[in-house]
């Protein structure tokens, strides 16, 4: 696998194990400048570890990942932490402090790497995200228990954004909301993607997602990356996983219903 130098996040030869269960085996990925990665695959395929290992949070067992060409793991703290600060992570079920109204969820990365800030540039800069994240700004004040589902998600991704991230990193932004609130949050991620600059990583099940919104896919199967590329060569990829994801009935709505929603776009009705 060749590097270019739009290639922020490299993982070469990544093992990941529990006890005597390996979930990771020479797994290689790259991840591009301003790309919008979807990463796929079964139940205990590791998606969620190998975006821990990128981020930092479990050194592999084995392989290197790199970001921004730095090996995290090798970094003093001083170094790590200025890398850290480039990240912004959306964990499952958005992880927001439930002690914590949403504003002061979003300032928690701010009083961490930016102490000089007072509190009222705390309170700007989290009304400022709050907003970005497509919320009202009466959010704000809001504990978590008191919001939606799909606004919660919304919050987390505010705070996710709290530190002006170059990578924004997203597991499963979109499960337990309805078609109608995962296709907005879809679109939004896009626009932030658009607007802002970023890179994403983005772990999701719904292939309504991946057909929408992912520039690339890749695939986790058999302890590795089984294919990482744009959604065509993926499908046309041979293997029972990808045909049974890919090409069943949910798989070929997705793509119909991509497929109708791009006509008009290029008959230019839609604007």
């Amino acid at each position: 696998m060749s590097t270019t130098p739009d290639t922020l996040i490299q993982v070469r030869g990544l093992v990941n194990q529990f006890g005597t269960q390996r979930v990771h085996d020479g797994l290689d990925l790259d991840v591009r400048r301003g790309e919008i990665l979807g990463v796929v695959g079964g139940s205990g395929t590791g998606k969620s570890v190998l975006m821990r290992s990128i981020v930092g949070l479990r050194p592999p067992d084995g392989g290197s990942v790199k970001v921004f060409g730095q090996q995290l793991d090798a970094l003093d703290d001083r170094a790590r932490r200025a890398i850290e600060r480039r990240f912004g992570v959306l964990f499952q079920d958005g992880a927001l402090f439930s002690s914590l109204t949403v504003g002061e969820n979003v300032e928690v990365p701010l009083r961490e790497y930016h102490p000089e800030l007072d509190a009222r540039q705390r309170d700007l800069i989290a009304d400022l995200k709050v907003g970005l994240a497509g919320l009202p700004e009466s959010a704000g004040d809001k504990f978590p228990s008191q919001l939606s589902g799909g606004m919660r998600k919304r919050a987390a991704l505010a705070r996710s954004l709290a530190l002006d991230p170059d990578i924004l990193f997203l597991d499963e932004p979109t499960a337990g909301l309805d078609p109608i609130g995962a296709a907005a949050f879809d679109r939004l991620i896009r626009t932030l993607r658009d607007a802002l600059g970023l890179t994403v990583f983005l772990i999701t099940h719904d292939l309504d997602t991946l057909y929408s919104i992912c520039d690339r896919v890749a695939v986790l199967a058999e302890r590795k990356v089984l294919v990482c590329a744009p959604l065509p060569e993926v499908e046309a990829f041979d293997h029972p996983w990808i045909r049974d994801y890919f090409h069943g009935p949910r798989g070929r709505a997705a793509q119909a219903a991509t497929a109708s929603q791009a006509v008009p776009d290029r008959q230019g009705t839609d604007r």
